[in-house]
């Protein structure tokens, strides 16, 4: 009866989903139901399995890097913590973290290369600190102590992040002309934003949605968001910000009198440059998978109006996943909206916030160098 009633609740949700998923905006706008060069310069590489839902994870295989060992580490280390999750998986554990001490050893050169040259010295500081923590995890994992295992791993993680961050070189593709008004974050930023609930961290990335991130960038050191209230909030789906006071429903730049919008935009893990003004449906890759998806609790994405995915402005959404009713890697977003960041720090304050809530401020504390204004 538990599995029935279980199922009942799901598809009668999803039933509910379909419609909301069509409607992302405080303005209750509307989604429509709606190839390139296919030779990739960097991998932004996932692992084959169950979808990732850790924002930092999805952040880190999104960057664009080619590197086979530093990405072979960071997913023996991932493994490990869904060994610990099935619970007396010691020796799956044990066997992860010998892979990863073997891959560090063998290729250690081989990572370093792949760190820009000016970085090196830096990277050297870090695969020393990788290889200290990876002994750590291997004590540990001997003791079987799941507590202090997934703190290590965590530790490990963070700092294979930071290392990955030094493998990127210049930017990687270019924006289309037609775009150059608009601005540009050609990396990532780290916005920090106070609610009424508490404090949000957030990353967002550049480097798979430049003109998204870009435009949102822009907004908060413009103030834009600051006072400004959230005005959707759909449990398990979305919470939705941007709408200021007044007739309009976006950004209207001060300066030109002109409302803003922006294009649609994916990158999907078979072309080298974002995808620009279609819905992934409308041009056929409905079946490809975002470099980044919605699979992460606090998902940021950029709301558009109905039939018009190029209408996007200053309105963005936090996506409220839960697994059961919008699972990760199967849901009614991917290739309808952009997805342009995670949500890296305030899950809590996340959960508490609902409609009325209001943003009280937001401010960039990391990347602001990376924004490129629009040319006039």
């Amino acid at each position: 009866m538990t599995v029935l009633k279980r199922w009942l609740k799901l598809a009668l949700l999803v039933t509910l989903l379909l419609p909301l998923s069509l409607g992302l905006s405080a303005a209750w706008w509307d989604s429509d139901d709606g190839g390139g060069d296919r030779q990739n310069y960097r991998q932004s590489r996932m692992p084959q399995g169950d979808a990732i839902t850790d924002p930092k994870a999805l952040l880190q295989y999104a960057l664009p890097i080619d590197n086979e060992s530093v990405r072979i580490i960071q997913e023996r280390i991932e493994d490990i913590g869904r060994q610990l999750r099935a619970r007396k998986r010691w020796s799956a554990v044990s066997r992860d973290v010998r892979g990863a001490k073997s891959t560090l050893a063998y290729r250690r050169d081989d990572i370093l290369e792949a760190v820009v040259p000016s970085q090196r010295e830096a990277g050297q500081e870090y695969l020393d600190r990788i290889d200290a923590q990876i002994r750590d995890l291997e004590a540990v994992a001997e003791a079987e102590d799941r507590e202090q295992a997934w703190i290590i791993r965590r530790k490990i993680l963070n700092t294979l992040g930071e290392l990955q961050s030094l493998m990127v070189g210049e930017f990687p593709f270019e924006i289309p002309e037609e775009y150059a008004d608009l601005p540009q974050l050609k990396g990532r930023a780290t916005v920090e934003m106070t609610t009424s609930q508490g404090d949000l961290t957030m990353v967002v990335d550049g480097y798979n949605a430049p003109i998204t991130a870009g435009n949102f960038v822009d907004l908060v050191q413009r103030g834009f968001y600051d006072g400004i209230d959230f005005v959707r909030a759909e449990a398990n789906y979305v919470l939705q910000a941007g709408d200021p006071p007044g007739p309009e429903d976006g950004f209207v730049d001060p300066e030109t009198g002109e409302y803003r919008t922006i294009p649609l935009e994916i990158r999907v893990r078979s072309e080298n440059d974002p995808i620009y003004g279609f819905t992934l449906e409308e041009i056929g890759l409905y079946r490809e998978q975002p470099v980044l998806p919605f699979s992460a609790f606090g998902t940021l994405g950029m709301a558009h109006r109905d039939l018009d995915a190029n209408s996007g402005s200053s309105q963005f959404f936090f996506f409220l996943f839960q697994p059961e009713l919008t699972p990760a890697g199967l849901n009614l977003l991917d290739g309808r909206y952009a997805a342009f960041g995670y949500l890296v720090d305030g899950l809590d304050v996340l959960e508490k916030l609902g409609r009325g809530d209001r943003i009280e401020s937001a401010r960039v504390v990391d990347g602001a160098q990376y924004l490129q204004k629009g040319q006039s």
